[in-house]
């Protein structure tokens, strides 16, 4: 099968079973067409992806030279609020003020209920995400596991809980670790939001949630690489080889190759699935 289209993010499912199932989404700016994917069917399967040579802004669909901050074009990157600062730094969120790039956007999906979050990887990391986006979030960062740790009413809120445990834990996935499957089995996600509450300040705990169910995420992986090899569509336009799994946002392929497909949103491709 022949499919065209440029790269979205990834949707993703965690079935009844916590095991993810993943779509891919290919969107024709210039037909107005979109392709969806069943990923977990093909892999095992030969696959060719051949760039060729246009980007997309996912934002306008301006046509763009350059893609910048995972798919938009310079303009949309300096302006659009989905790529306000406070994407990447919840605590400087001005939404519930009533205030940011796109005051209307930025009320709809930053001043509405935010979860502080504890996920496992080779160690535990914090996060912040919107009410909706639990569990995708976690899937999308190659989490093992997460408990939500707290529920607060607004992005801001959130930002201020995860800057004040950034002492504690990190913020920032190792993407190497993630794809090479580098666990940290001992870690207790239950024990460790326990022994983290004892610590916190009145001002946060009033946002802690008493739901301490963890929830284990795995991933539709044949073989992990060993020594991860990065794919750059850039440099190579052409990636073929047998789909080894996907974990994140990466297709993980043979011989230890992995790309990350959120990077080249907006990249048109053409892809065959033998």
């Amino acid at each position: 099968m022949i499919y065209k289209g440029e790269f979205r993010k990834m949707p993703v499912i965690l079935n009844d079973n916590f095991r993810v199932e993943y779509q891919m989404r290919l969107f024709d700016t210039e037909k107005q067409q979109e392709h969806n994917i069943g990923m977990n069917e093909i892999i095992g399967n030969n696959i060719s992806i051949l760039f060729t040579g246009n980007i997309f802004c996912i934002n306008c669909g301006r046509k763009t030279k350059t893609s910048f901050g995972q798919g938009f074009c310079y303009p949309c990157f300096r302006d659009a609020p989905e790529n306000s600062e406070c994407i990447i730094h919840p605590e400087r969120c001005r939404a519930h003020l009533g205030e940011g790039r796109n005051p209307e956007w930025e009320n709809e999906h930053h001043n509405r209920p935010h979860y502080v979050y504890l996920a496992a990887t080779d160690k535990v990391k914090v996060g912040v995400t919107r009410d909706h986006q639990i569990p995708t979030r976690w899937i999308d960062q190659g989490a093992s596991a997460a408990i939500k740790l707290a529920r607060t009413p607004n992005r801001y809120q959130a930002g201020l809980i995860e800057v004040s445990l950034k002492n504690n834990f990190d913020d920032k996935t190792d993407w190497r670790s993630m794809v090479s499957n580098i666990v940290d089995n001992s870690i207790d996600l239950k024990a460790t939001k326990q022994n983290l509450i004892t610590h916190l300040s009145t001002d946060i705990k009033q946002y802690i949630t008493d739901d301490y169910e963890v929830t284990s995420i795995q991933y539709p992986v044949l073989q992990y690489p060993v020594k991860v090899s990065v794919m750059n569509l850039d440099k190579d336009p052409l990636l073929s080889g047998k789909l080894m799994g996907i974990k994140g946002q990466y297709l993980l392929f043979d011989n230890d190759r992995v790309i990350n497909i959120r990077k080249y949103a907006g990249y048109s491709v053409t892809i065959d699935i033998s």
